[in-house]
């Protein structure tokens, strides 16, 4: 067997990133000129070179090997985006068996039949947003009226978050997310997000309710977690318990209303979905394997030992990222990729990712965006945008993908 080039000692020259483009939602060129070669060398604006996975099989492979460590990178000069790394805490953070331990803490909130139990509690939010947005009539910012309030109201009745918190909690993830920041702004905000955090935490301890800061509380108090750990949680529920799902319900509607060509969204499927809301639990499999959320990759890891990984040897000691969009677009594991196809069967997506990692709010996300898209295409007939495609405000070199807002009209 033909030792990979990189066994040789042949360290390709990386290749400059980010790929991501400037605005809209397709997945960029870049990605579609590595699918028939192996990972690649890349250098992103900080920290260490890395090797970028973007076939199917080899992004599972990544997401799924202990020999890649998540927690290497909290010790490393990690390849980021921004100027601030990844900092400990919360899930992301560990590898098994902390990663098993305290994940199980948790796991049994987020199961599929206790999520399913919210359904009304998220359907009577959808509505009462719907309601006030009817009322004003149009036109209306589907961002600012739906897309961030309701997750965002959900996570935070479920963690334990005071109302007059909730704009705090907002304010900390746009400066998480963004990516442009600068490290003395982090701080600022770090400091009055964990000061309020560590209010709730104690108030939990003098009066315990049904909310999630209490369930770690008590693991807490009986020594299954320290007090670094339950706010690490804390943090990470909040942060991805809306960030995602906000950016995906208008990502979603973008597609919808946005004219595409034949089999990449529109008006015509909008109108299907309309027309056959059985099919919405399928249009929103699709759409998220169809939109690109992360903005090219995810959060590096670190081999733990040489691994070779899709024809290249990546050696003990170096990161490795990986593009779920472009394996969500990967010919190979989805035929014609490019296409919204609500009859797709066979594959997966992995928009949620893959092994112990795999998104614990999985099926919560999935309950919010199939309730949001049946309620407003039930709600709001005519549903169309408000503003000029060539004046949407997209996200740029962020994290997430998608639009500051979306102005529409019914």
């Amino acid at each position: 067997m033909t030792a990979p080039p990189h066994a040789a000692g042949l360290a390709p020259e990386p290749l400059a990133y980010p790929f991501w483009t400037t605005e809209g939602l397709g997945l960029p060129d870049a990605y579609r000129a590595l699918r028939d070669r192996p990972p690649a060398r890349v250098r992103l604006p900080y920290g260490d070179d890395a090797w970028l996975a973007t076939r199917y099989e080899d992004v599972r492979a990544v997401l799924s090997d202990p020999r890649f460590s998540l927690a290497e990178a909290v010790r490393r000069d990690q390849p980021r985006i921004g100027p601030m790394p990844r900092a400990g805490g919360g899930l992301i953070a560990l590898d098994a068996p902390r990663h098993t331990q305290l994940r199980a803490l948790l796991a049994r909130e987020f199961t599929a039949r206790r999520i399913e139990r919210l359904r009304d509690r998220v359907h009577r939010a959808a509505d009462g947003l719907l309601d006030r947005m009817t009322a004003a009539g149009p036109p209306s910012d589907l961002v600012e009226d739906l897309a961030f309030p309701l997750p965002m109201t959900l996570i935070c009745e479920l963690v334990g978050v005071p109302e007059q918190d909730r704009s705090a909690v907002r304010a900390w993830a746009d400066t998480v997310c963004s990516g442009k920041v600068t490290p003395e702004v982090v701080q600022r905000h770090a400091e009055d997000f964990f000061a309020r955090m560590h209010g709730w935490i104690e108030a939990r301890r003098r009066a315990p309710a049904a909310d999630l800061i209490t369930v770690l509380v008590r693991a807490g108090d009986d020594g299954d977690l320290t007090e670094d750990e339950l706010t690490g949680l804390v943090n990470e529920l909040l942060v991805g318990g809306f960030v995602t799902t906000t950016n995906q319900i208008a990502n979603f509607f973008a597609v919808l209303l946005l004219p595409g060509e034949a089999g990449t969204g529109g008006p015509e499927l909008l109108a299907a979905v309309r027309a056959r809301p059985e099919l919405i639990p399928r249009a929103v499999e699709e759409l998220l394997r169809y939109v690109p959320l992360l903005n090219g990759l995810t959060l590096p890891r670190y081999a733990t030992e040489d691994v070779e990984l899709g024809g290249v040897l990546v050696r003990a000691g170096e990161p490795v990222v990986v593009s779920q969009a472009a394996a969500n677009h990967d010919p190979g594991a989805f035929p014609s990729p490019d296409r919204i196809a609500l009859q797709r069967t066979g594959t997966p997506h992995i928009s949620f990712g893959h092994g112990i990692h795999y998104c614990l709010g999985a099926h919560l996300a999935r309950l919010e965006l199939q309730v949001v898209l049946e309620r407003v295409t039930t709600r709001l007939p005519g549903l169309r945008l408000a503003a000029p495609e060539e004046e949407l405000d997209w996200r740029s070199k962020e994290f997430f993908s998608g639009l500051r807002a979306l102005p529409v009209a019914w």
